[in-house]
């Protein structure tokens, strides 16, 4: 009984963060930056979408831009996939449409 207890403790802590995500309470670069416990065996798919604005089809585009699989954790993720996200949900933030500190080091230009 004790694993189900503690499943139960961090299925209704995940809720609670979605529910911060989707109010506004909380936001989504933090969670990715410093995940608390229990949001590190969440999907990254699963917290985007509990973002306003994030539907099915934005999550997958961003994941595969930062090429993270859809059923990827947020544990999982890679220090380059976390930063790399993180900084397009940033620049999106500031409205600013300036990606190329995102692109892969081999897509850029040498000059």
């Amino acid at each position: 009984m004790r694993s189900l207890d503690c499943a139960n403790v961090i299925r209704t802590a995940r809720a609670r963060l979605k529910k911060d995500l989707a109010s506004g309470r909380a936001q989504i670069e933090d969670v990715l930056a410093q995940p608390p416990l229990f949001a590190k065996t969440a999907k990254v798919s699963e917290l985007l979408l509990a973002v306003p604005g994030f539907g099915p089809v934005r999550a997958a585009r961003w994941l595969a831009r930062c090429q993270i699989p859809y059923t990827k954790t947020v544990a999982s993720l890679s220090k380059r996939q976390r930063e790399m996200l993180i900084a397009l949900l940033r620049t999106d933030k500031s409205g600013s449409s300036s990606l190329h500190i995102l692109e892969h080091p081999a897509s850029t230009p040498s000059a």
